[in-house]
């Protein structure tokens, strides 16, 4: 009798990363294969503070954690610091580990890490393991981030990420092109996501898959630019999944799904701009302005650190003006909120799983960081399912811009039509006989196989 198949999924220590990689294994342990999860000791601490005594996942993953070489003090938003703390630091605790099971018959088959650790996949291979790449985000990302060294021998991008040309940059007719602020307007930022992008494409030569959280039916001009491809997505706890706990970092807040039962049918705006935006004092006062000039009931998850330094401060007596139809929580059982009948639109910041957790409620957009972007562009322009702001001179999106186009979008029939259009392509690739299913049927046999 063979041995049974056993998987070490590595994702990187950020709640975007955690959550789809979490919902695969899960998808992957309940098909019978071992699985071993690995968080950074920070990163395992707060979700084992999170996950609920009696989930499910506790029965079906085993959890690990390893140093991610900073101290407990540090500042583990600072994505530069944590990027290069677990690069150098994590490999040498990795490997480690692997040679430990080994040791003691519990071998390690597959190795399934996040792109942002490819040094994973390459430590995999040394060890004659089976690598496989997880891509958390958009194809479109992706396609990008594997074409960075031609667009770097073309001339089109320099080392250090700066678009070289004021023309666009088009990786297929089919795509929309990407330009300067497609990565972000501050330099700084655009070298981050440079770098990441570069890092994905650098180690791209050692794995043999590249699973991605996306399907053919949302993105098929942009999966098919990218070799040993593997959509499965979308993952969503409602996709073949019976658990509810998917890698939180927070605890959940459940009242705000008894606050939405009392609301009426698609009247509610909900606002979450995912665990790592943050706003100024003055934009946080100007969106809590729009959104009580709309009149519409909303539900807003505020994290106490979603203002820059300190605790979000509200506009004088906004609290008690808004008090009959307006909740707050700092955390919020997201998938269950965007699937109840009271909620008419998401305002967002476009991150992959915040978009497609959404699918079937028009978005307005609120891009932060790296790809959300690119993700409002295609939500925008390409699958026309949201709308997005104008910034004023100073770089502030006003409270009558917030409220012109929160009712433009609940007006909009199109809108809505197409963003259930879109939630229906990505059913069909999740039911049994679509796209992702296969796919993902496909990838199991494999590892069992091994």
């Amino acid at each position: 009798m063979g041995r049974q198949p056993h998987v070490l999924v590595l994702p990187f220590p950020g709640q975007g990363h955690i959550v789809p990689i979490m919902k695969f294994a899960i998808q992957i342990a309940a098909q019978g294969v071992k699985v071993t999860f690995v968080n950074t000791e920070f990163v395992h601490a707060k979700m084992m503070a999170s996950l609920p005594e009696k989930a499910e996942e506790r029965s079906l993953i085993n959890f690990v954690s390893l140093p991610d070489g900073l101290e407990l003090e540090d500042d583990r938003a600072d994505l530069v610091k944590l990027t290069e703390s677990v690069h150098r630091t994590m490999p040498g605790y990795l490997e480690d580990f692997i040679l430990k099971m080994s040791n003691i018959n519990e071998q390690i088959t597959c190795v399934i890490a996040d792109t942002a650790v490819g040094w994973a996949h390459e430590m995999a291979k040394k060890l004659g393991i089976e690598a496989v790449a997880f891509w958390p985000s958009a194809g479109a990302g992706l396609a990008f981030s594997i074409h960075i060294p031609q667009l770097l021998e073309a001339g089109l991008i320099s080392k250090d990420g700066t678009l070289m040309t004021d023309e666009p940059i088009s990786l297929s007719k089919d795509l929309p092109p990407w330009t300067s602020s497609d990565i972000g307007s501050d330099p700084l930022i655009q070298k981050l996501v440079f770098e990441f992008c570069y890092f994905v494409s650098k180690y791209a030569k050692f794995h043999d898959w590249i699973v991605c959280n996306s399907n053919y039916e949302l993105e098929s001009a942009a999966l098919q630019l990218i070799p040993n491809i593997l959509p499965i997505g979308p993952l969503l706890s409602g996709n073949h999944l019976t658990t509810t706990f998917v890698g939180n970092l927070w605890p959940e807040d459940s009242t705000c799904l008894e606050w939405l039962d009392k609301q009426s049918s698609a009247s509610v705006i909900f606002v979450a701009f995912g665990s790592t935006t943050t706003l100024s004092a003055q934009q946080v006062q100007e969106l809590a302005l729009g959104l009580e000039l709309t009149g519409q009931p909303f539900l807003w998850v505020v994290r106490s650190e979603i203002m820059s330094g300190s605790l979000a401060k509200f506009p004088d007596g906004f609290i008690d003006r808004v008090a009959e139809r307006a909740k707050f929580v700092e955390w919020a059982p997201q998938e269950k909120v965007l699937a109840h009948p009271s909620v008419a639109c998401f305002m967002s910041h476009c991150g992959w799983n915040s978009i497609l957790e959404g699918l079937g409620v028009p978005f307005l957009c609120w891009p932060y960081f790296a790809d959300h972007f690119y993700n409002k562009k295609c939500i925008c322009d390409v699958w026309k399912f949201g709308l997005g702001f104008i910034e004023d001179e100073n770089g502030i999106i006003t409270r009558h811009e917030i409220s012109t186009k929160i009712k433009t979008l609940l007006s909009s029939d199109d809108l809505k039509a197409n963003a259930l259009h879109m939630k229906e392509l990505a059913r069909k690739s999740c039911d049994e006989g679509g796209s992702s299913f296969r796919n993902l049927k496909k990838f199991i046999e494999h590892i069992k196989s091994l």
